[in-house]
């Protein structure tokens, strides 16, 4: 065999070997392995955020300790966008590889996705009511994010509401496609309109657009706890489908025996 087709060979095989990891009796066995880690970690590191955040930070000078709030708002709304974007990669590895773990992962996010979104949308409410004298403002990001939060909604609805999973996973893989313009809104409107009542990123590659390093750490750390919630929710929720799955079709394969 030549070089350049053994190199093709081993590249095949790598890519290979990392599709095998959809497969749900394999994803079982390493999910089963990982989770009580990830719960630990999970508990840790977004208790040590939080609780360095609310009880260890100083009030801010304008804003007093209503600033705590970002140490919640923060963390919510990145993951709210995030786990779209994550449905959106589980989604079109479905449609183009027809792996039913990656479909169920992103069944599996949307709730949680969709709790993100809810805590950002009311903790935001509460941040902006002092701070701009109003609960809700029809904000180009706020918007956005009231959009995706819909989208969400209609996401789940739609698994409901159709019986056969395949189609769901088929028609809910385009939903989730089309709703991550939203998704993309919802990061970057502030960076699209200059108008709008929203500020700027509070986490960002330009320092002078970050918080203060007193506030910045323990968010760093913050964010990193909800990172790791949502991975443990995905496993745990991923699972939950899979077993659901099983279960179904042993319904399904009990009533053919029955016809």
């Amino acid at each position: 065999m030549s070089a350049p087709n053994q190199r093709t060979r081993q590249a095949r095989d790598k890519i290979n070997w990392i599709w095998e990891w959809a497969n749900p009796v394999k994803f079982m066995w390493f999910s089963g392995l990982v989770l009580p880690w990830l719960i630990g970690a999970t508990v840790l590191v977004m208790g040590a955020g939080l609780v360095w955040g609310f009880f260890f930070t100083p009030e801010a000078v304008n804003f007093g300790s209503s600033v705590k709030i970002i140490y919640v708002h923060v963390p919510s709304a990145f993951m709210a966008i995030s786990a779209w974007f994550m449905m959106v990669v589980a989604s079109v590895i479905w449609l183009i590889r027809r792996h039913h773990v990656s479909a169920l992962a992103a069944k599996a996010a949307a709730p949680v996705g969709t709790v993100f979104t809810l805590i950002a949308l009311v903790t935001g409410a509460l941040w902006g009511q002092p701070m701009w004298g109003t609960w809700w403002a029809w904000d180009p990001r706020l918007t956005s994010f009231l959009i995706l939060f819909l989208f969400y909604l209609g996401y789940m609805a739609l698994w409901a509401a159709i019986e056969n999973p395949d189609t769901a996973a088929d028609l809910t893989a385009v939903l989730a496609v089309v709703g991550s313009v939203f998704a993309i809104l919802s990061r970057y409107a502030v960076n699209f309109w200059n108008q709008g009542l929203h500020q700027g990123a509070s986490l960002s590659l330009d320092a002078e657009e970050n918080v203060a390093d007193v506030y910045w750490l323990p968010l760093v750390v913050a964010m990193g706890g909800f990172m790791l919630f949502f991975v443990t929710m995905i496993f745990i929720r991923t699972r939950a489908e899979i077993r659901l799955r099983r279960v179904h079709a042993l319904e399904l394969r009990e009533r053919m025996a029955d016809a």
